[in-house]
């Protein structure tokens, strides 16, 4: 992903991180640390967009949507045409299914980490 990075998105980023919802912290406190066999990043600068997680080796994206998201079909539609070019597969989880579904949402993360189903 060489140059693909968006140093003007480097300060909202780190705000982000710094200021995740419930639900981000949750999902990180799972993906951290190598703990599902891959490397996860959080708020990652891609292009013009923040990616919620991404493991750039996988080019799995990872987005934790909240109701703000209802609001923005058409945004979400080109942002994820944008990242299947750039060859990402992306998966995402309303808020409310990681904080209450939160085992059936990591092994969705899980197999499509390890090829055992198409995203």
């Amino acid at each position: 992903m060489q140059g693909q990075s968006n140093p003007a998105l480097k300060p909202a980023a780190r705000s982000l991180r710094s200021n995740m919802t419930d639900a981000e912290r949750l999902l990180w406190q799972r993906l951290r640390s190598n703990q599902l066999g891959a490397r996860f990043r959080r708020q990652h600068p891609f292009q013009h967009y923040m990616l919620d997680f991404v493991c750039l080796e996988h080019k799995l994206v990872v987005e934790a949507d909240g109701s703000q998201h209802m609001e923005a079909a058409a945004y979400d539609t080109q942002r994820t045409q944008t990242l299947q070019a750039a060859g990402f597969r992306l998966l995402r989880f309303w808020n409310h299914d990681i904080l209450n579904q939160t085992e059936a949402v990591m092994e969705a993360i899980y197999l499509a980490l390890h090829g055992k189903q198409q995203v």
